[in-house]
């Protein structure tokens, strides 16, 4: 079973213009199968398969002669030294568009690669798993808190017979003993995964890498090491605080979000929606889903606007949106009936911002349907954070 993804128009759109289209995102995350279905036409060869990658690394000249373009390479970032020789057959034929789609699975090696090899030459697209109205198209049958549990992976959508419990349980050993070696000499891999699962835990809260730390028994900056393997990996993210200069007590720490609430759920201990339902964190976890929305969206508009939180001693709002001088704001509340009292809250942060510049408020809930809280705060369920982000 294929799910349409909501990126396909954009990167058919950019292969067409661009000779070199980089697409990342975590593993099974659905680059693969994305590009083999969009591009049957280009060759294609994983780098997943030690023997090719090895080639690829030490002979990529002949490597190329082998696999001529049009071609994609998957995992291409275990073989850097390939991209200097991808230079080369590229500008032999600058204006051929499509020529190379490389797809990898640990973003900060890839950019590295692709900044010093491929600037000017290339297109990057980031996939996230698969978004609420993905799910909701593929599986009209499923409720909100199915897809918490059961997450944003493609295969779980497609193959609805798996068992999301041993899909996770198979997908974190791997990430342990793949990418986590190549991307960090790690030898306490229990250490890791407590630290993952306490990561896990902390989701939608203020990241505190000291407190993080003393719960694993590692020291801060290892803390501070690890952490920034989960976000090159792509298994979190981090929001960061709306700075001004108008207000010194805003705070200065990001916040940490797990990339997918299905993953998220597992490393918490949980199985089922009943575990979901009796859980005291279900309200982070729905913040975690809203925000993968949110950003899937920002990826997918490729800058243009950008998004923070805003925390003060005294007022908070989950997201703030600033493009061209203007705002919006929204806080994830587990609801099915925000009141005005929610919109109370998001008025005092507008109110900290320029007169006149705040263009939308709103409480992403599970309510049904949008209405108005207040004359400046709507209610909005979830399908509607597209139509609150525009």
């Amino acid at each position: 079973m294929w799910i349409e993804r909501e990126v396909e128009g954009l990167l058919l759109k950019r292969a067409a213009d661009r000779p070199v289209i980089v697409l990342t995102g975590a593993r099974q995350t659905g680059k693969t199968s994305l590009v083999q279905r969009l591009f049957p036409k280009h060759r294609f060869v994983s780098l997943d398969l030690p023997s090719e990658a090895e080639q690829a690394e030490r002979d990529p000249r002949g490597f190329l002669g082998r696999h001529p373009p049009p071609l994609v390479v998957d995992e291409v970032q275990y073989a850097p030294g390939l991209f200097r020789h991808l230079k080369a057959a590229i500008d032999a034929h600058r204006n051929v568009a499509g020529q190379f789609i490389l797809t990898g699975s640990q973003r900060f090696t890839l950019m590295r690669a692709v900044s010093e090899s491929l600037a000017g030459r290339a297109d990057i697209l980031e996939l996230e798993g698969l978004s609420w109205q993905e799910i909701r198209a593929a599986r009209p049958d499923l409720h909100v808190e199915d897809v918490i549990v059961r997450g944003g992976f493609p295969e779980l959508y497609a193959r609805p017979e798996i068992d999301a419990a041993g899909f996770y349980r198979s997908y974190v050993a791997a990430y342990l003993e793949r990418d986590l070696r190549q991307l960090l000499n790690v030898t306490r891999l229990r250490d890791y995964e407590r630290f993952v699962r306490a990561a896990a835990l902390r989701t939608a809260q203020l990241l505190n890498r000291a407190d993080l730390a003393r719960d694993v028994g590692i020291s801060g900056s290892t803390a501070g090491e690890w952490i920034s393997v989960l976000e090159a990996s792509g298994q979190v993210a981090l929001l960061e605080p709306w700075l001004s200069n108008r207000t010194k007590s805003l705070v200065k720490t990001p916040k940490l979000y797990l990339s997918d609430t299905g993953l998220c759920v597992f490393l918490m201990g949980m199985t089922t929606v009943d575990d979901l339902a009796s859980s005291p964190l279900i309200g982070a976890l729905w913040e975690t889903l809203v925000f993968s929305e949110i950003r899937r969206r920002q990826l997918g508009r490729r800058g243009g606007w950008t998004l923070n939180f805003w925390r003060d001693r005294t007022k908070e709002a989950d997201f703030l949106l600033h493009r061209g001088g203007r705002f919006d704001l929204a806080d994830a509340k587990w609801t099915m009936s925000p009141d005005a009292r929610d919109a109370a809250r998001l008025e005092r942060v507008a109110s900290e911002l320029p007169r006149g510049r705040v263009d939308r408020q709103a409480i992403l809930c599970r309510c049904d349907n949008p209405y108005p809280l207040t004359g400046s705060v709507q209610a909005l369920p979830l399908d509607g954070a597209a139509m609150f982000l525009g």
